[in-house]
């Protein structure tokens, strides 16, 4: 007996890897050679693989389609209808599967609603990128991206909220007293 739920309207094929308590919902298709971790959601409509890997974690909102060459670590969001590309330069008439290039996405962070995510990046630990940007370069932990192309306005904490700095560059998360100050443009949790 599975130990996670797949409703009766979606596909899961042979040799994939669903942890405790996933849920996937209707009409998705998780394909070959996939692993999913445990404690994740797919919403309404999802396609993932073949060949991907996913964390523990992982909340994936509606229509999202995660293919081959992504990899994403445990707690990460993806907004509804948020777009993943796996090859720079595609065309119809010519095949170019052996020139997926990695996408990575590092532990919570979180992708916005109709973002694009562009292959071959990486996006860092809690990094927010916000609602239809188009990411195509790496972005640093904890930035808070934004527009087309997506570009830093700010950081975020660990929780999401947004940051404001003090003149020695140090804010606080208040929802938890978290102390973060940016070092060299990368933001640090400062040790008490």
């Amino acid at each position: 007996m599975n130990n996670y739920f797949v409703h009766e309207s979606s596909y899961v094929d042979a040799q994939v890897s669903i942890g405790e308590r996933t849920r996937i919902w209707h009409f998705s298709h998780i394909l070959s050679h996939t692993s999913i971790g445990k404690d994740c959601s797919f919403g309404q409509n999802c396609v993932v693989g073949p060949k991907v890997t996913i964390g523990d974690g992982v909340k994936v909102q509606n229509n999202v389609s995660i293919y081959e060459g992504v990899e994403i670590e445990d707690d990460v969001f993806l907004g509804p209808s948020m777009v993943f590309t796996n090859v720079i330069n595609p065309r119809a008439f010519i095949q170019r599967k052996e020139e997926f290039r990695k996408t990575l996405l590092k532990k919570g962070c979180s992708i916005g609603a109709n973002a694009t995510i562009v292959c071959g990046i990486t996006i860092g630990e809690y990094a927010l990128i916000g609602s239809g940007a188009v990411v195509n370069k790496d972005v640093k932990p904890y930035a808070l991206m934004v527009g087309v192309p997506a570009r830093r306005i700010g950081w975020v904490s660990k929780a999401g909220n947004t940051l404001k700095f003090d003149e020695n560059n140090i804010a606080v998360d208040s929802s938890d007293n978290t102390k973060y100050q940016i070092k060299n443009d990368h933001l640090i949790i400062m040790e008490e």
